[in-house]
């Protein structure tokens, strides 16, 4: 959906994101269509269009097909035009890209973490790491435009904090927002991972992701961002898009909360390696390689992934009661929520999407109330595994250059 400007006095800013969002999700697109998509006039269009070539955001591309008189001169993005860094940090380890204005990803970095790992060091090794890729990539400093982080929730938006992040042993009010500024020295933006990645999902996606979907996050744990158009639903204290303390039947593993009945204690990487054990018992697990460990659930998931997608029945059945599970709580957000897409994504989830999301599209288009408005797509996402790291890098490109009201207000107030 998009977005229409104003042409009001003193909203330049505003407009230019308006315009740049249209090429972005359009293009390529001439002056003329650039009017009716935006609500913008002509003269405007072409102000703010010199503005962005000016700026190295956009480029002339060629020519659309004549059509008896001038050709139209089309209108696309510049990959060059702005980068940002993203950090995703998973409490096994830390992944980190450089990715441009079109969101592809032109280096990253993943390392391991120790457990239980010092916030101080994390951000020290980080961040060390983060500013190494500009300097491989030779891009010009000053279109990197700062660094975004996605990090477990749940988070203090306010204070830019991360607040007992579940398996961040000893992360009790963690100041990250204003660690990581001062280790790069760069504006630094932060959200909560599965947040950050329907972000990244939206931005990179253009017309694909234009209007409003669920992304439904599996990394150590479950979570779900929420875009609704143009909108990210954050919630009053930031955190909407807990969707594993949703409910499921009533069981014995507690959940960090305090409750035994949430989805996401049943559904993670541990919970899904646990039931092989307890459903199928230890000579399927040892048959695919598990060990069933504490300290090997990231292994253990890993195999447990590849036997499902060689079509090991012990596997493919505990992913699929997951995603009757997790099925049952995307039925309700999306009835909530009057979504008609839900995106699956995540590392976690990669090599299992296909059986998860069968499961789930059975559950949330089973419905009456589905049925009559056409029906839910249930897809995978455009990013691939490194959606939380993408998406963090992708809260800086958002923030800067996507319309909303709070830039206008800045702007005119």
């Amino acid at each position: 959906m998009a977005r229409s400007g104003t042409n009001l006095p003193r909203v330049g800013g505003y407009n230019q994101a308006v315009v740049l969002a249209a090429i972005r999700t359009k293009g390529p697109v001439s002056r003329v269509e650039l009017g009716p998509l935006t609500g913008l006039t002509n003269q405007t269009v072409s102000n703010v269009v010199r503005r962005l070539l000016d700026e190295g955001l956009i480029a002339e591309s060629g020519h659309a097909p004549s059509s008896g008189g001038k050709r139209r001169t089309l209108l696309t993005p510049r990959a060059d035009g702005a980068y940002a860094l993203g950090v995703h940090l998973d409490p096994d380890a830390a992944v980190i890209v450089l990715v441009d204005l079109a969101g592809s990803v032109l280096l990253s970095r993943r390392f391991a973490l120790p457990r239980p790992s010092d916030p101080t060091e994390v951000v020290d090794r980080v961040a060390r790491a983060a500013l190494r890729l500009p300097e491989r990539a030779e891009i010009d400093p000053s279109r990197l435009l700062g660094l975004g982080i996605a990090a477990p929730g749940p988070i203090d938006a306010e204070a830019g904090a991360v607040v007992d992040p579940p398996n961040f042993d000893g992360w009790r009010r963690v100041p990250l927002l204003h660690m990581f500024a001062q280790a790069t020295g760069m504006p630094v933006a932060m959200d909560n991972d599965a947040t950050a990645a329907a972000i990244g999902e939206r931005w990179i996606g253009g017309e694909q992701r234009a209007d409003g979907f669920l992304f439904l996050y599996m990394g150590a744990g479950i979570g779900a961002g929420v875009m609704l158009g143009s909108h990210v639903l954050r919630g009053d204290s930031g955190n909407a898009g807990e969707i594993g303390h949703a409910q499921t039947e009533p069981g014995d593993r507690r959940c960090d909360c305090g409750s035994n009945g949430c989805v996401g204690p049943y559904c993670n990487p541990a919970a899904l390696v646990e039931d092989l054990f307890t459903r199928h018992g230890e000579d399927a697990a040892r048959r695919i390689g598990l060990s069933g460990t504490p300290d090997t659930v990231r292994a253990d998931w890993k195999l447990l992934r590849r036997a499902v997608a060689a079509g090991d029945e012990a596997a493919c059945d505990v992913v699929r009661l997951a995603g009757r599970r997790m099925g049952q709580a995307v039925r309700g957000a999306v009835s909530l929520l009057d979504v008609s897409l839900v995106v699956l994504g995540g590392e976690a989830l990669v090599g299992v999407e296909q059986v998860l999301g069968e499961e789930i599209d059975k559950a949330v288009n089973t419905t009456s109330v589905a049925r009559a408005l056409g029906g839910v797509t249930v897809e995978p996402s455009l990013i691939g595994e490194t959606a939380g790291a993408v998406g963090a890098a992708s809260l800086v490109l958002h923030g800067r250059y996507t319309p909303g009201w709070r830039m206008l207000t800045e702007v005119s107030g």
